[in-house]
């Protein structure tokens, strides 16, 4: 990730009067962007509010002309079509985190998981992944089970949820036996989790952007660099994304 943290060389000068920025932002910073979100209401006296979902889905919003200030994807993929499309500030792009998959059951699940491949195992009926078509997890997912030589072989077993947050819920409430989730979201959740290596699918480098349908573009520049500064880092490491300029966990 070679990509510098900074989001413009222009400084972002916030209005006096405050304002309701709104961050549309992929499902699987669920728990860290609220975090960060206050963090920044208390610096700035702003506020700010999250629409989380699919990255794809978020993407398709942006395409309508929602009004969105920051677009917060799931995998960089997203953010650069929006940009080609003419959509999205093209100075404003940038890395903020690689993501990172796990094997997720609720505490006290019954399964021994300590592999990919445990997931053929008989007892294990039904795995969620969350939806490849839109879903940069689900992708991510798809092509570890790939790696592993168990796609096909899995099919009967899948179950596919609208997001990262939703796929994990279904092992929550034992919809499923095991979720491949996200580590943002298994790390602070209660329940027993593996690491998916990394080698097994693409990186899921995550980028945002402002779109230009936003309406505060100055303050959203003022969050992102919020994201990726001091304040904003420590936070998300908390949740086990890799950081631009840091090395991968193991």
């Amino acid at each position: 990730m070679n990509q510098s943290p900074t989001v413009s060389d222009v400084p972002a000068t916030p209005t006096a009067a405050p304002i309701t920025l709104t961050v549309s932002a992929a499902a699987d910073l669920n728990y860290v962007f609220p975090e960060i979100g206050k963090l920044w209401e208390q610096e700035t006296g702003h506020r700010v509010t999250f629409n989380m979902g699919s990255t794809g889905q978020l993407a398709q919003q942006i395409e309508r002309g929602a009004p969105v200030d920051l677009f917060a994807a799931a995998n960089k993929k997203f953010v650069e079509d929006l940009d080609k499309k003419g959509l999205v500030y093209a100075d404003t792009k940038v890395l903020y985190g690689v993501g990172r998959l796990t094997l997720w059951q609720p505490e006290g699940g019954p399964h021994e998981i300590r592999d990919i491949k445990d997931l053929m195992k008989p007892e294990i009926k039904r795995v969620a992944i969350a939806n490849p078509d839109h879903a940069p997890y689900g992708v991510a997912a798809r092509e570890a089970l790939q790696s592993a030589g168990i796609w096909e072989a899995i099919q009967p077993k899948l179950i596919l949820g609208e997001n990262i947050k939703q796929t994990q819920q279904y092992a929550q409430t034992g919809n499923v036996d095991v979720a491949i989730a996200a580590l943002s979201i298994s790390v602070e959740k209660p329940g027993k989790w593996v690491l998916v290596p990394q080698e097994l699918h693409k990186p899921l480098e995550q980028m945002l952007a402002i779109p230009k349908s936003a309406a505060h573009v100055e303050e959203a520049k003022q969050f992102a660099a919020f994201i990726n500064g001091e304040q904003g880092r420590p936070l998300m490491r908390k949740y086990g994304f890799i950081l631009p300029g840091e090395e991968p966990i193991s």
